[in-house]
């Protein structure tokens, strides 16, 4: 079966492993699409990953000397959707035949608990391909969480793509104003269609500084972008005591990170949003599944259109080539997906047929 590999930084290969065994309480899942994370896998392509340099003790809850995980890299991804070929004689639930969403990363199959599956089946008619969203929706979910929406709030958002633009989305429906910030056009066209009230474009000049002018400045700002220069103008765009949520993958040292200025004298709120739990005051009534499964919930209703964030679709087989177009021409990717239905196997010739949206 194909599976997606990190071998070193800068190299990935398509290659093959053997089927898992079924075991009692699990499903056989054949892999239809499975969506890309960039944020999270150009770490692991890149080298960044703090895991790669870093060992992560889980008791203390520490990086410390060591390292974590090691090259090869096997199966990563968190945003698959397949079909139920095969069940155990216990397992009722989900049933054979039914498409569900879930993880198992970039394999063509996978035997999955059944219990991690339960309440993730499509409805009938359901592009199966918005069921790559359900991770990444949970995340800006989580986002939206921490900043404690209210209703009337003034929110800022840097960075729109795809997990900056369905919190746009997201905050949008808890209530608040939006402003989008990012540096790609399209994607300020996107997060106007998905309810901001005004976007900004970054290379124009200081998001802070517009803020303040049109609103005195935000309630609140998530940051998205991953950068820790759009981190810094977060904490700038906030009111006295706003709150900003720190949710993107920041890697490195916090190069323009200046938190003498108008963090220190503001007294801003920095919080942090990750998609390993959910925020500390809510941890009694919501956690992943729930943010799951509610965003899903708002996909099926209509409230959120993720299918016009796909920018690529693509065979497993060209994966080498995706992660370079993901590497080198990020502004040219909003929502990579592989497809893995007819994809060929290393060596053998790629399907020029596959069908490949253009980018945004």
């Amino acid at each position: 079966m194909r599976v997606i590999t990190f071998e070193e930084p800068g190299r990935v290969r398509v290659g093959l492993e053997s089927p898992a065994e079924l075991e009692p309480g699990c499903v056989r899942v054949r892999t239809i699409y499975s969506g890309v994370s960039a944020g999270t896998e150009l770490t692991a392509y890149r080298g960044t990953n703090p895991y790669l340099t870093r060992k992560w003790d889980a008791e203390q809850r520490l990086f410390l000397e060591g390292q974590t995980h090691a090259y090869p890299l096997t199966g990563w991804g968190y945003q698959e959707v397949g079909e139920v070929v095969e069940a155990a004689p216990d397992v009722a639930d989900p049933p054979v035949g039914h498409l569900v969403w879930g993880i198992w990363g970039h394999r063509a199959e996978a035997v999955v608990p059944a219990e991690k599956l339960v309440g993730h089946v499509l409805p009938p008619g359901a592009d199966p391909l918005g069921g790559v969203f359900a991770r990444v929706g949970a995340i800006a979910l989580n986002a939206v969480h921490a900043a404690d929406v209210h209703l009337g709030d003034q929110i800022a958002i840097f960075g729109q793509g795809v997990i900056g633009l369905l919190a746009t989305r997201l905050a949008v429906l808890s209530g608040a104003r939006v402003v989008a910030a990012d540096a790609i056009p399209a994607r300020l066209e996107l997060s106007r269609q998905y309810g901001a009230a005004e976007t900004f474009d970054i290379t124009g000049g200081s998001v802070a500084e517009f803020i303040r002018k049109r609103i005195e400045g935000a309630d609140t700002a998530i940051e998205l972008s991953g950068s820790h220069l759009g981190l810094h103008e977060a904490i700038r765009s906030v009111r006295r005591g706003g709150r900003v949520v720190a949710g993107g993958f920041y890697q490195g040292d916090g190069i323009g990170l200046r938190l003498g200025e108008e963090f220190h004298h503001n007294q801003v709120q920095l919080v942090s949003s990750q998609i390993g739990g959910v925020a500390s005051w809510l941890s009694q009534r919501w956690d992943v599944e729930r943010l799951q499964r509610t965003f899903m919930d708002l996909v099926h209703a209509g409230e959120i259109d993720v299918l016009d964030l796909v920018s690529h679709v693509m065979p497993v087989g060209d994966a080498p080539g995706a992660f370079d177009l993901l590497d080198k021409h990020p502004s040219d990717v909003l929502q990579l997906v592989f497809s893995f239905e007819d994809a060929p196997i290393e060596g053998s010739p790629k399907d020029e047929d596959s069908p490949k949206k253009e980018s945004l």
